[in-house]
Parts: C-alpha cells; structure tokens; sequence
C-alpha cells in the first residue's frame, strides 16, 4: 500500500476536476453512437443510487464489511469513466468490482460463491460462467491500469472523532455522510481527509433528533438525516468567514447548530477553531457539503423501478444477460 494518499496513485491518477469529469462522460456519450438516445438513462446521481443500493444489497447477502463495499463503489466510478455503460452488463461489472475489492480489503470471497449469489441477486446476470467473472475481473483492472489502492476516509474520521468529542450517535452519522458521498463524484474530486471532516462538520452542525438518526440509519442515506436550509445555509456562512478572516465565527456556528444546546455549539466552535488554525482546504468543503445535500434533494426524485426498467431495456436488447 501507499505509505499515504499524497503519494497514492489515487491521489496522482484518479482525481480530477469537475469540468474534466464532464468531459470524459460526455466523451463517453459521443463514442457509444445513437445509443445514448436508443436506450436513455437516468441521469448520473440517480444512476449512482442505484448502483449503490445494488452493492449494498449484495454485500449484505454475503456479510461483507462497509469498506469494501466503498472500494467497489470507487472502482466502479474509476470503470464506468472508461467505458459506456451501456456496453456493459452493469451487474456483472458490480459482481466483478465486489470480487476484486474484497480481494483487495483482504477478505476475499470464493469466485464461485460471489457469481452463484450474484445469479440469485440479479436475474439479468449472464449465465453462472464462473470463468466469464474471471475474465470480467482481467478487463477491470486493466481499465483502472492495475491501480487498486483505495484511500477511504473512514481513518481520519475515527481519528478525529476523539479530537472533538464526538459522541457514538454523532460518529455514526458522521460515518454514515461519509457512507452516503460514495453517491456522489466526490470521491473522484477530494482527498479522504476533506471529505472526513466535511462528514463530522455536518453531523455537528445539522444536529438531527434522535428520531432523524434512526430515519437516516433505517433508510441507508442522509436525505431523512433532518437537513434544514437554515442550518445548511449557516454552516456554509460560517466556514466561510473561517475561510476569510480565518478565525472563528462562533457567533454563526451557534446559529447553525440545531438543538440549542450548549455541548453541540462547543464542539461546532472547535472545529472551527480547528479549521481556521488547519491546512484543510474550507473551499473544498463548501462544494462538498453542497454536492451531499443536492444529493439528498435528489434522491427525493429517486424511483428504483425506473432506473432498473431502464437498465434492463438495453441490457436485453444489446443480449448483454446471455
């Protein structure tokens, strides 16, 4: 492994901006011919819903632990920037990129295993080949240029945590914003350690009820973590004028914390503190905090029969399932 994400491949490779992100997809779009409108999607962020729920959904039927369920969704992302999705069986590929990251967070699954649940997952699966997955796997890696290493920020954010006294249901939601960015672009935009702290940020500053906790826990994603555009609006004035003077806006810290209490706005006022003192790029983290709550937005607009119709139309259509 890289001795850290500076030097990673990850870091020199696979991040990108947003303009050269929207490049490569539309590039993609232009090389797949009349395909594109033959056989429509749903746009990105509803596509990487789906796929995420996919993942989710199979790994929790072979009881696989969250970080390797985040590298698949990494290598899909790194694949899917490479090639057309529509010239893919997507489910062979997320069987493929869960094989490989479990391989890679060392707690590999048996080949046939892997494409037996697969088949009973997906029933658009090719034929139980076990060698088909094997060469699945070959074209993979050779896709991501054999560049496998997978910077998470789930680290930082268990280092941090006792930093800023984070309590257990506030290092769970954190974890859980942290669960919900690999939805987004943002793990090909942001080092870990960014998105760490934009992930405790917010569960300090949105201060959910317990009842929004377990909304969020029950429905695998923040959209009922009780997100308020005030609250939003305040967190986002207030690392901003951390970012300007680079001191504390304690004052805007308090306003943004919901809950009223004296502990959230302590810790909200450190962290602030913290970051005015810090390197960390408060930049970085307005836009991170932005793409998390337009996916919230978004998701309201999710409807999985669509998205799987849709997948299934070409899918069928271009013999993709035999």
């Amino acid at each position: 492994m890289a001795a850290n994400y500076w030097s990673s491949t990850q870091r020199r490779f696979w991040t990108f901006t947003k303009q050269e992100i929207a490049e490569m997809r539309e590039n993609l779009d232009q090389s797949d011919g009349n395909a594109s409108q033959q056989y429509p999607l749903p746009e990105t962020r509803l596509l990487n819903i789906y796929f995420h729920q996919q993942i989710v959904k199979f790994g929790k039927r072979l009881s696989i632990r969250q970080q390797a369920l985040a590298t698949a969704q990494v290598y899909l992302k790194r694949y899917y920037l490479k090639v057309p999705v529509r010239r893919t069986n997507p489910y062979l590929i997320i069987a493929t990129a869960f094989y490989l990251a479990c391989k890679m967070e060392e707690c590999p699954q048996h080949i046939r295993f892997v494409m037996i649940e697969a088949r009973n997952t997906w029933p658009e699966m090719p034929t139980a080949d076990i060698p088909r997955l094997g060469e699945c796997e070959f074209a993979l890696i050779a896709e991501l240029n054999s560049q496998l290493i997978v910077h998470h920020p789930y680290r930082t954010l268990h280092d941090l945590a006792p930093r800023f006294a984070l309590t257990q249901d506030e290092t769970g939601l954190a974890s859980s914003i942290v669960n919900d960015h690999y939805l987004t672009d943002l793990p090909l935009l942001y080092p870990p350690h960014v998105l760490a702290v934009t992930a405790i940020f917010l569960a300090l500053v949105l201060r959910p009820t317990q009842s929004a906790l377990q909304a969020h826990a029950s429905h695998a994603a923040g959209m009922g973590a009780g997100v308020s555009a005030a609250a939003v609006a305040g967190a986002l004035q207030n690392l901003g004028g951390a970012q300007r003077s680079g001191g504390v806006g304690g004052g805007g810290a308090a306003a943004a914390a919901q809950g009223g209490g004296k502990e959230p706005q302590t810790k909200v006022a450190r962290l602030v503190q913290w970051l005015a003192e810090s390197e960390v790029d408060v930049a970085a983290m307005v836009d991170c905090i932005q793409e998390i709550v337009s996916l919230y937005e978004k998701w309201e607009q999710y409807q999985d029969k669509v998205c799987k119709e849709q997948i299934g139309r070409y899918v069928k259509a271009r013999e993709l399932d035999k």
